[in-house]
């Protein structure tokens, strides 16, 4: 029901930004959560941050809290992931999810896309 398509991954050194985008569709889109996960070679996935559908409402992981910001355009169905003051330990593959409910979990999500490189050199 739901179709995930990340973009906006690349090469950046250390301390640029990058813009992650995740463009959805499906009928029931307006009804779910997003949210944003990374996960490096060898490491588990974790939370990143994620983002309510209803009023915008965001929560980070402590790692990138202050650096990273979440938005929202509902006109283009697309939730996009601001990244400043990028480091190496950034360097991942970044997925967006869509759930029923959000969660710091990736468990909880229903919808996946299939990633998108971020590689941060010093």
């Amino acid at each position: 029901q739901v179709r995930l398509v990340e973009s906006g991954g690349g090469l950046v050194q250390a301390g640029g930004s990058l813009r992650l985008s995740c463009a959805a569709s499906g009928r029931t889109f307006n009804t779910y959560a997003m949210g944003w996960f990374r996960q490096a070679p060898g490491k588990e996935r974790e939370f990143v941050a994620t983002i309510r559908r209803d009023d915008g409402s965001a929560w980070y992981a402590d790692s990138v809290q202050g650096r990273f910001t979440t938005s929202r355009d509902n006109a283009k169905n697309t939730v996009y992931l601001q990244m400043n003051s990028l480091k190496p330990e950034d360097t991942a593959v970044y997925y967006c999810a869509a759930g029923g409910r959000w969660s710091v979990v990736p468990g909880a999500y229903d919808y996946w896309g299939q990633g998108t490189q971020v590689t941060v050199s010093s």
